[in-house]
């Protein structure tokens, strides 16, 4: 195997001059954590006081991160990626709207979304949020009973709410499985999770009998998602269905150990760095090797658990394009692992969400505070970036001399 994750050119191909530049800048920005714990709080508040910063943020964060605001702007985005071999994965990033009609329009989205994918290349997987489809203090309430639905059959208006969550739930991954596209279904908060991974147990029992459409998000900072991904798997074998799964480190550290001190409850987060990175790559290890019957995304901008999961592929003698696993990194970050694993012959996708800039403000305030609060993230982005403008000045300055000479 024969990969690295430093060569910029590969990295950076499809970004012009003037993109590299900007990147610079917005990464510089986010090195700050003073300035991005003010804008991530100061950004919401603009935009519903209606102050013309909309134009600031569409030219700057959201260019960065988003494909753009409709799904024909964001096609822009996915041909280029695809010209480079890169997959896209499609989030609707709309987030924290309640209320019957706004999960009933949310699912019409998350199914439009679905079948524009099936009719496109390069796009195999749509992420799904079940908080899009269903109040937050239901899933809170099922999460605290002892079994799913247990403690509100006394309530009937909530047993027939939960039925049509999993009938919103079902009718999007019945139009995956018809489009022959893959469902990702996020992770949230530890305190709605469990009715979360319950529905999609059931989603993937009913649609993953011959191929993976459905798939769960493992959250590794948590501490007990190993297990839980060992039983997933044990349960996919006794009911015949193929596993699919998503592995990530996770998004809600801070607000997990928080919420566990304000309760007094252990938290559910490793208790450091390193006991993630064990458990994240020895989930890795397991599902390659039990390849055959668990489809597996390493969706993880550590390029460590990257070369570990190509390794462990090449060492069984696999291709890089094995279809029970693949690779993917957010849109706008980590492109020395996308590219170059796409140059490698690997399988491999940008996450890309759209939607309209005020909707999608939480997802990129998140953006900005993993880069700033993520030790290195920044810098490491900064480091390739600044490695790469070189490069090319270089490269150009070259050229004049052999010109002049």
């Amino acid at each position: 195997m024969n990969i690295s994750f430093d060569n910029t050119e590969v990295a950076f191909a499809y970004k012009s001059d003037k993109a590299l530049s900007k990147a610079n800048f917005l990464f510089k920005t986010m090195d700050y954590p003073w300035f991005v714990q003010i804008g991530t709080r100061l950004t919401p508040f603009f935009m519903k006081t209606g102050l013309p910063v909309h134009g600031i943020i569409r030219n700057t964060i959201f260019k960065q991160f988003v494909g753009g605001e409709t799904l024909e702007e964001t096609a822009d985005v996915g041909r280029q990626l695809s010209e480079f071999g890169v997959d896209v994965i499609l989030d609707y990033g709309v987030e924290g709207k309640e209320g019957e009609a706004n999960f009933e329009h949310a699912t019409q989205e998350f199914i439009r979304v679905i079948e524009y994918a099936g009719k496109q290349q390069n796009i195999p997987f749509v992420s799904v949020k079940v908080t899009g489809l269903a109040r937050f203090a239901l899933l809170q309430k099922l999460n605290e009973a002892p079994r799913l639905r247990s403690g509100i059959h006394a309530n009937e208006a909530e047993n027939e709410e939960w039925d049509r969550v999993c009938d919103r739930m079902y009718r999007i991954c019945e139009a995956a499985a018809n489009a022959n596209v893959a469902v990702l279904v996020d992770a949230e908060e530890s305190w709605i999770q469990d009715p979360i991974d319950r529905l999609t147990m059931e989603m993937m029992e009913a649609f993953n009998k011959e191929k993976a459409i459905v798939y769960n998000t493992i959250q590794l900072y948590r501490h007990d998602r190993l297990q839980f991904l060992k039983m997933s798997h044990v349960i996919a074998k006794q009911r015949s269905f193929i596993l699919g799964v998503k592995l990530v480190r996770g998004a809600y550290m801070e607000k997990e150990r928080a919420r566990a001190q304000q309760k007094g409850y252990p938290s559910p987060i490793q208790p450091n760095k390193q006991a993630c990175d064990n458990d994240y790559n020895a989930a890795v290890t397991y599902c390659v090797e039990h390849i055959d019957n668990i489809a597996t995304i390493v969706a993880t901008h550590n390029e460590q658990s990257s070369l570990l999961a190509a390794q462990l592929l090449t060492d069984k003698g696999l291709s890089l394009r094995h279809k029970h696993l693949h690779f993917s990194q957010l849109y706008g970050m980590s492109d020395n692992i996308t590219f170059n694993l796409s140059k490698a012959g690997a399988s491999v996708s940008k996450y890309l969400p759209f939607g309209p800039i005020r909707d999608v403000i939480p997802y990129l305030m998140r953006r900005a505070q993993e880069n700033s609060s993520v030790s290195g993230q920044s810098g490491r982005e900064l480091g390739l970036i600044k490695k790469e403008m070189e490069r090319r000045k270089a490269l150009k300055e070259g050229k004049v001399s052999m010109q002049v000479g």
